[in-house]
């Protein structure tokens, strides 16, 4: 009898720890610090929306470039009609507003202006002489000074940029001719029309 009672306590204890050692293999195997499949899927497909989904990835939305192509045409106004053909500048009297035309009809640069008190007559005209420097008739500094006209009275027309970015006053009673443009702008012009080129006014 003492035999098979050993025998008896021996199978418990090792059923015991047979069971013991099968709950810890369970705790393992459900730790939360287990790396599980799922989650590394889970985790690796949310880094890819995430590249994805980011604004700016890759330099433009779809990679064509067109949103901000289209967004800066349509910023620019429509050439004036009735205003000629060809290379050119065109000054729109009403809008207060220059544009450098291309040859092939399209507008390479479009900015406002501020006309002195005396305006050109609406008609085609042409660049007859550019200074880099000069003094304007308000006594400001001025660059890049494209002249294309001079009225009968003696007033010259003309394009140009105050040094000091400053405008014309139209309360000091000059009669002047003077078209005012920012620095940036007068660049522009001075790089686009040289002596000849063809300057269009329109109302």
């Amino acid at each position: 009898m003492a035999r098979s009672s050993s025998g008896v306590i021996v199978a418990a204890l090792t059923a015991a720890a047979l069971a013991g050692v099968g709950f810890l293999a369970f705790q393992a195997e459900a730790a939360p610090d287990k790396p599980q499949a799922s989650h590394v899927g889970a985790s690796g497909e949310a880094k890819g929306k995430g590249k994805a989904g980011t604004p700016g990835d890759g330099g433009s939305g779809d990679g064509s470039g067109k949103d901000s192509g289209q967004g800066q045409e349509k910023a620019v106004p429509a050439v004036p009609a009735g205003s000629g053909t060809g290379q050119r500048v065109v000054y729109a009297l009403g809008q207060k507003r220059v544009w450098l035309v291309g040859a092939d009809g399209k507008a390479t640069h479009s900015f406002e202006v501020a006309p002195s008190t005396v305006n050109p007559q609406p008609g085609p005209y042409k660049v007859t002489s550019r200074d880099a420097t000069g003094t304007g008739s308000d006594g400001k500094a001025i660059e890049h000074v494209v002249r294309f006209h001079q009225n009968t009275a003696g007033i010259v027309f003309g394009f140009s940029a105050a040094v000091d970015g400053s405008l014309p006053d139209p309360s000091s009673g000059k009669k002047t001719g003077a078209v005012r443009e920012s620095p940036a702008d007068g660049r522009a012009m001075w790089d686009f029309a040289v002596n000849g080129t063809k300057v269009v006014v329109v109302a």
